[in-house]
């Protein structure tokens, strides 16, 4: 299950599972979202090669007209796959407090 919404600060929750059954879920939520867009995933548990492609997808999308996506709250095992994976240097990424 995932949950995606605004955060009290303006940011983007992200909370659960993004794999490829939420992944529609989220792309439609982030679709919507412009500029500089700050994602918090501090509760987000895990994330599959679907859910990447969704922030993938929308990093390019946001950077075409000027605008970025920034993940903070990135747990340490998140963490581990955006390195493997090499999306470390797609983002700018905040580490779980």
């Amino acid at each position: 299950m995932l949950t995606i919404d605004y955060g009290n600060d303006g940011a983007v929750v992200a909370a659960g599972r993004l794999d490829a059954a939420q992944a529609p879920t989220a792309q439609a939520f982030l679709d919507s979202v412009q500029g500089t867009v700050t994602l918090d995933l501090a509760g987000l548990d895990y994330i599959s090669s679907a859910g990447l492609g969704v922030l993938l997808k929308t990093q390019k999308r946001l950077m075409s007209s000027g605008g970025r996506l920034r993940l903070s709250g990135v747990r340490p095992h998140l963490r581990d796959i955006f390195v493997y994976s090499g999306f470390d240097k797609l983002f700018e990424i905040e580490p779980a407090r």
